[in-house]
């Protein structure tokens, strides 16, 4: 069975590639038109009173699914083997988010989301530094939600713009354009929001603009925003959960710079690449003195991507590549930490980690042309390889079952332009980097099948 569906994944990618030939043409498919302030297009960034909404529009995204898996809830490590066979199935909301932009005038623009991410917790960490810091955990009264977004935006031209507040930080793919009608599949591309924060973001600023014209037109990003704390870094997400907003207040001690450019001079293209940097995670970590021992923990994070579409396939591709200095010294601190901290203190964590994936998905309604009633179909199928233990310091000994192979095939059906009901399979190999075959570990299954939207509901 997992042959068979690598197989026809196969099929899929190189009939997708095939079709790259073909004359781009403006795709009119549910994904132009209506994404949330989350993801703006820069044509947005840039608006002015001709924009397709003079004052105020509120809206929003979210997503539903169901999956059907034969692995056990322990995932890598309940025997020795891998996951032994422990069918399970479950169903989750794992987001829904309010969003809402409101123009003060054509230059100045509130942004604003608000997610509720599996339904809200309705619990809270505090760090009580006159008791020694200790950590508290604390049950609030009601289900708690994460501002995903809050910013001000001042339009100056469309070269050169500033917004400021809590912003999208765009390191890879995934954050940068990161509604669930953005990527094929029931949950977001694996790989990538196993080893970054997602949806990663910070406080900070940002200055944002498109450059150039025609072939030579270019969008950029640079910010400042809040850095990484070193206490949520780990063997199994690498600095994923080190993203920042725990508490009331942000370390900023060590910033994070962040740099992404987008090249969209062909129609139906975009090529983009995005660089992180934080001079010293460590600084930003809850208690001062934590890693006082260990020196400087600097990240780096470098990616790229691209994405092309017209009116018969969308295909996009991309690559993530993360360097952690001090990686073996940390390991060792972070196994310190408390027991009532709420981080994992799993270990070793690697000097490296890597992601890279490609998807391509065929527009089935695209071929039978003037026949309206043939349903917005997209066959896909796509390709992770990811690894938060890609690569360790000379005393580290890395995690074999961090390293994932996994296809994913299924399909994605618009209903609407902007109401998508999703199914898929997807099949991990353990341990191994091959594209076809069988890893050292047992093979993790599942099925699964999702609805999700976005769309603006209110335009004044």
């Amino acid at each position: 069975m997992r042959k068979l569906t690598g197989l026809l994944a196969l099929c899929f990618l190189l009939s997708a590639n095939a079709l790259q030939a073909v004359e781009s043409e403006k795709v009119t498919s549910a994904e132009e038109g209506t994404e949330t302030s989350a993801n703006k297009e820069k044509k947005e960034k840039v608006a002015n009173d001709g924009d397709d909404y003079k004052k105020f529009r509120f809206g929003g995204y979210g997503e539903m699914v169901a999956s059907f898996k034969d692995y056990g809830i322990n995932r890598f490590y309940g025997a020795p083997e891998g996951n032994p066979d422990k069918h399970r199935n479950t169903i989750s909301i794992p987001r829904f988010v309010l969003a809402l932009d409101y123009k003060f005038n054509s230059k100045w623009i509130l942004g604003a989301e608000i997610e509720f991410e599996s339904g809200g917790t309705g619990t809270a960490y505090e760090l009580e530094n006159k008791e020694n810091g200790e950590y508290e955990t604390e049950l609030e009264k009601g289900g708690e939600v994460a501002i995903e977004q809050f910013h001000i935006t001042r339009l100056i031209v469309p070269q050169f713009n500033i917004r400021a507040g809590h912003i999208i930080v765009p390191v890879g793919l995934t954050n940068a354009h990161h509604e669930p009608i953005n990527f094929f599949g029931t949950y977001r591309p694996e790989g990538e929001t196993t080893i970054l924060p997602s949806t990663w973001h910070e406080n900070g600023i940002e200055f944002f603009g498109s450059l150039g014209k025609g072939y030579a037109s270019f969008d950029y990003q640079a910010m400042i925003v809040a850095g990484l704390n070193a206490n949520g870094f780990d063997r199994n997400t690498w600095i994923a959960s080190g993203k920042q907003g725990i508490f009331e207040e942000d370390n900023f001690t060590s910033p994070g710079y962040v740099a992404r450019l987008d090249y969209k001079g062909v129609p139906g293209l975009r090529v983009g690449a995005s660089f992180y940097y934080c001079a010293d995670a460590g600084s930003n970590s809850d208690k001062a003195d934590t890693y006082s021992s260990t020196g400087k923990i600097p990240v780096k994070i470098y990616t790229a991507d691209a994405q092309y579409r017209n009116k018969y396939m969308i295909a996009r591709a991309n690559v993530v590549y993360g360097n952690l200095g001090n990686s073996a010294k940390l390991s060792e601190a972070n196994t310190k930490l408390s027991n009532k901290s709420p981080y994992s203190r799993i270990t070793p964590i690697a000097k490296n980690a890597v992601s890279y994936a490609a998807e391509a998905g065929l527009n089935i309604s695209a071929f039978f042309k003037g026949n309206k009633k043939v349903p917005v179909i997209f066959p896909f199928a796509r390709y992770e390889y990811y690894n938060p233990q890609e690569k360790g310091e000379d005393s580290q000994i890395m995690e074999k079952r961090c390293q994932v192979s996994m296809w994913t095939a299924g399909l994605n059906w618009y209903a609407l332009p902007n109401l998508v009901v999703k199914a898929d399979y997807t099949t991990r190999q353990i341990g191994t980097n091959k594209v076809f075959g069988t890893g050292k570990y047992n093979s993790e299954n599942e099925f699964s099948i999702g609805i999700a939207y976005v769309g603006w509901f209110v335009k004044k």
